[in-house]
């Protein structure tokens, strides 16, 4: 027997003692370090479980752990996951003993999964077990650090939550120490030989980093950093890669010049030798780190005599399809910046066409993506006619059609990539649109479980641009773009092209609608892949597009497009300007399709209820924060907003009516004063569907001054010029006339009942029907106000107006309430 298990022996013994006497929480501690001492030893294991088992029979999570942990009991084991993943108690005094045990124990559980878990659960569940971490942790950081490192993601991932919890520690002080050692000890297991585990250690050091900076910075010298870039490399897995480049990107962040020094050595320095595995390295980090530190990427693409020599380099590499893919990843991720562009246009071109050509695996396609962002719309070369860049264009995109048609995997991710940069041209569009096989192939790609994040943002960037409206223009920003071309030497403001014309957009819409596009959207919006922010967004406008057409939104509606658009409104809730969009993106849609059709039949479900549309429109009657000053405020969100919100209004019960005036009248309100009339003339018909429902009417007959003012403003909007305002205000005021309050104060303004017996003088039948009615509620009333209404009504020669009523009017309707009004007045 070793000394270490002689001395777990005598733990042992003393647990037991200390226990028997009543001294549970010093025989515990004894227990632990027994356990940490000789986790193998079956003696010490019967022992332990002997004395847990006495000591906290009753409580099941323990039980479970001890079975799971020292029987290997695998059913145990799942059963203590579902307890922590319930909402069951974990005592404090269990959960420090069960971390413990699980943690000692290392590898020797078969069921690490279990095991990895569990160890989660109860530093997720229990202060007590992660301050019982921080201790262990305290005392021996590199052993417990080793002991859980190699036991699962989820378990190093809580020992990086641990060091960063500051209620777990007793001092910042010695927080920040172990977090120096933890910090170290990843780093150290990244330069380990082998890449089985780099995506944990990765992972932790980026979490550090991003949390602490200023304090972890200095660890990291240039050796360390250059592992780190080293993990980039195009041929190890993605998630690697991935933990790489955010580690890279928060160390670049923190360490600044310094970092940016150690970035242009690693990749210079392993150009200038030559060879094939420092040229695959060097490449893979120069393409990553294009997107997050475009600026430094480009110097050193730029560099003199870097992308002259960089050809040379390839062909003489040519055997080596690993160097040539690394090469070719870094041009294309190169190409976001326009000056690189340009460089790999003017010196790369050949040789890349030669790969598309002649290439082997997936180079061809990831050349032919080169060639699409270079020979894009604003990649023109002056010795290149326009219609060799059409040609050469259009090669491409018969290349990646057919790939995209035939092939699957990488090349077809390649293809729908090169796609997705080709089809901002106009003529591209049309070529796709018109061909229903492509469509349906690449709605299909779409919707494929396997298929790639950059896959779907692709393709959905590919039906963006297909279906994509030119926006419309104010008067102001057309001569802006004029004055725009006069500055650039142009007579004249470029004319948009005929195939980016309304009548064009529509009929492609048209034909991605009747390929699918409708319901694979609803499908893919269930993948895990879906839920990033652009790929959300691409797939709004789109909607927002294909709703444009008021033939489409039945379909939208019928195959589930009505609810997705509620899921990603509420689904997009952060601040950031993008997601502000996104909202506003979602909520037009939904206001264009509620328009056109009966929401009782959209909502019939019960599931989301109808109520549920309401506040996504009630953010298109606000200001786009987006909007500046250069143009007037696009109005067109605001005005079909109102639209589908007087549509929920005329649905019964009137639950929707008491929503929108609870929720929205004092934007409504504002709207009925604006200046354009369009608007006015929507939101009076918002509030004429409104009087259908108590608080509506409450809000202008209940006598304060508020309702005063806003009655004020009605009459008003009865006496404007446009017919439809005058026709809405006077459906309102036809239904508020039956309440004394109203009554009251129509008769408290100047010109109220004039107001009122104009309408009545109109020649569309409906206004003169409403105003009829309202004459008739206020000389027909039982209120003391009657006498008063019907001497103003007879002063402003209402009597001969409502005659001339009966002589014109052919509707029934209206001959009995002027009928009525008149045997009050005669």
């Amino acid at each position: 027997m070793s000394d270490r298990e002689s001395r777990a022996v005598e733990l042992v013994n003393h647990a037991v003692k200390l226990v028997a006497s009543g001294q549970a929480e010093d025989g515990s501690r004894a227990m632990r370090e027994a356990a940490s001492l000789a986790p193998k030893n079956t003696q010490i294991q019967e022992a332990l479980l002997q004395i847990q088992s006495s000591q906290h029979a009753t409580h099941i999570l323990k039980k479970l752990c001890y079975q799971f942990a020292l029987e290997d009991n695998g059913q145990a084991g799942k059963d203590a996951l579902a307890y922590l993943a319930g909402s069951g108690e974990v005592p404090d005094d269990v959960a420090p003993d069960c971390l413990d045990l699980l943690t000692a124990k290392g590898q020797s559980i078969h069921d690490r999964d279990s095991q990895d878990g569990i160890i989660s659960g109860l530093l997720r569940r229990s202060p007590e077990a992660r301050a019982s971490l921080a201790a262990r942790l305290q005392g021996s950081t590199t052993q417990v650090f080793n002991e859980i490192y190699m036991i699962g993601d989820d378990s190093v991932n809580n020992i990086v939550a641990v060091v960063l919890d500051q209620s777990a520690w007793p001092s910042e002080a010695i927080r920040e120490a172990c977090e120096r050692d933890i910090f170290q000890l990843f780093l150290a297991k990244l330069i380990e030989a082998g890449h089985d585990l780099d995506g944990r250690a990765l992972r932790g050091i980026s979490t550090l980093l991003a949390t602490d900076p200023d304090k972890l910075r200095g660890l990291l010298d240039e050796e360390t950093f250059s592992v780190i870039l080293g993990c980039l490399d195009n041929r190890l897995s993605m998630e690697v890669r991935t933990q790489a480049l955010l580690a890279t990107a928060k160390y670049l962040e923190a360490a600044e010049d310094k970092g940016q020094q150690y970035l242009s050595r690693f990749i210079s320095t392993r150009l200038a030798r030559h060879n094939r595995e420092d040229m695959v390295l060097a490449f893979s980090a120069a393409a990553a780190i294009f997107p997050i530190v475009p600026s430094i990427a480009s110097a050193l693409f730029l560099t003199e005599g870097f992308v002259s020599s960089l050809v040379p380099i390839l062909e003489k590499r040519s055997t080596s399809e690993k160097v040539q893919q690394a090469g070719l990843e870094m041009l294309s991720a190169a190409c976001i910046d326009t000056a690189c562009r340009d460089a790999i246009r003017k010196y790369c071109s050949g040789w890349l066409q030669n790969v598309v050509d002649t290439g082997k695996g997936q180079s061809p396609g990831v050349a032919a993506v080169i060639l699409a962002k270079i020979l894009g719309p604003f990649a023109v070369k002056k010795s290149e006619t326009s219609q060799d860049r059409k040609e050469n264009v259009q090669n491409l995109v018969l290349m990646f059609k057919q790939m995209i048609t035939d092939n699957a995997g990488t090349n077809r991710q390649s293809a729908i990539e090169g796609l997705a940069y080709a089809s901002v041209q106009p003529a591209v569009k049309e070529r796709l649109a018109n061909d229903n096989e492509f469509l349906t192939t690449l709605l299909r790609a779409l919707y494929d479980s396997q298929a790639s994040t950059t896959t779907v943002f692709g393709g959905l960037s590919i039906i963006a641009n297909l279906t994509r409206y030119l926006p419309v223009l104010s008067e102001e920003q057309k001569r802006m773009a004029q004055l725009k071309a006069y500055a650039n030497g142009s007579k004249v403001a470029a004319a948009p092209d005929a195939l980016d014309e309304d009548i064009a957009v529509t009929k492609r819409c048209d034909a991605v609608i009747k390929a699918g596009a409708v319901s694979t959207l609803v499908g893919i919006s269930k993948l895990k892949i879906f839920a990033s922010s652009p790929a959300i967004s691409l797939a709004l406008n789109i909607f927002l597009s294909l709703s444009r057409t008021p033939a489409y939104r039945g379909t939208l509606a019928q195959q589930g497009g009505v609810k997705l658009l509620l899921q990603l409104y509420d689904a997009a809730t952060e601040k950031r300007a993008q997601e502000f969009q996104s909202r506003r993106s979602a909520a037009h849609a939904l206001a264009r399709i509620l328009i056109s059709l009966d929401p009782t039949l959209i909502f019939a479900s019960g599931s989301p209820p109808l109520t549920s549309s309401i506040r996504p429109l009630l953010l298109l009657l606000t200001e786009d924060p987006d909007h500046t000053a250069e143009g007037p405020r696009d109005l067109l969100p605001t005005f079909e907003a109102l639209l589908a919100l007087t549509n929920l209004a005329s649905t019964t019960p009137p639950e929707a009516a008491q929503t929108i005036v609870r929720l929205a009248f004092p934007l409504i309100e504002d709207l009925l004063l604006g200046k354009n009339s369009l608007i006015q003339r929507a939101a009076t018909e918002l509030v004429c569907n409104l009087m259908t429902c108590s608080s509506g009417i409450e809000i202008f007959a209940d006598e304060s001054k508020a309702a005063g003012r806003r009655l004020h403003i009605l009459l008003a909007l009865a006496d404007t010029e446009d017919l439809s305002t005058r026709r809405a205000a006077g459906g309102a005021l036809a239904t508020l006339t039956e309440f004394e309050g109203v009554i009251k104060g129509i008769l408290a303004v100047e010109r109220g009942v004039e107001i009122l017996i104009r309408l009545c003088g109109e020649d569309d039948d409906g206004t003169v029907h409403r105003g009829v009615v309202s004459i008739r509620n206020l000389v027909c009333t039982e209120s003391p106000n009657r006498l008063l209404a019907r001497r103003k009504v007879k002063e402003l020669r209402g009597v001969e107006v409502l005659r001339a009523v009966l002589q014109n009017t052919k509707q029934i309707a209206v001959v009995e309430v002027a009928s009525e009004a008149l045997k009050t007045l005669v």
